[in-house]
């Protein structure tokens, strides 16, 4: 269920969903109390709604992703904004990861990254645009204090690609590294920045997230 006030932009989404044999859209929205509505009616999987849509134009996909937490806390949302802001993919995963992406509008131009993010939530895993996850490893290297410096240049690639939600297969496959070096990488990097092994990709975006913007440790 897509919700998205532009008309442009709305069609373009479509038609790169449309193209996804295993995605089916069920309906499309141009605000928020409209698209309320059909997730009510249609109960879809997945929810792809633009970060600012009617009545206010402030952040109605942010609002729903949170309310749909505590009501529909197994549909995942897809958050597409021209907004490369890390405080409001923050927001988004308030309480928890799982179910949730952050995406530039500008990966609507690459079907492939949008239908990644929508299958990656349906399985209930988490995707962060990699212009957000940059930002913040800019911004915390500018910190005197930061332990990113005891990090290796690789194991700042990893830690990047885990913070994007990839799988140790995925980072394999993107560095062209066995899986048991991405694991022995991601071993070090949780030790290195003291955010425990969790294994569970979700925890591991959040906690990652956390780190880079300040706010562990």
């Amino acid at each position: 269920m897509l919700g998205e006030d532009s008309y442009l932009a709305r069609e373009g989404i479509c038609r790169a969903l449309e193209e996804a044999d295993d995605i089916e859209l069920v309906a499309t929205c141009g605000d928020l109390d409209s698209l309320r509505t059909a997730i009510d009616d249609a109960a879809p999987d997945v929810v792809l709604a633009d970060i600012r849509m009617p009545p206010t134009g402030t952040d109605e996909g942010i609002e729903l992703a949170l309310e749909l937490r505590t009501t529909r806390p197994n549909v995942g949302v897809v958050i597409l904004s021209q907004y490369a802001e890390p405080l409001y993919a923050m927001r988004l995963l308030e309480g928890s990861s799982n179910r949730r992406a952050y995406l530039l509008k500008e990966r609507v131009q690459d079907r492939d990254e949008l239908t990644r993010a929508v299958r990656a939530v349906a399985d209930g895993r988490s995707v962060i645009d990699p212009k957000i996850v940059e930002g913040l490893l800019a911004a915390r290297r500018r910190r005197e204090d930061s332990r990113l410096d005891a990090l290796t240049a690789r194991e700042q690639e990893v830690l990047a690609l885990v913070a994007e939600g990839c799988s140790n297969g995925a980072i394999s496959k993107r560095l062209v590294i066995t899986k048991r070096a991405v694991e022995r990488h991601v071993n070090s990097i949780f030790v290195k920045l003291d955010l425990g092994d969790s294994e569970d990709v979700s925890r591991r975006v959040k906690a990652a997230l956390l780190y880079l913007a300040g706010q562990t440790g």
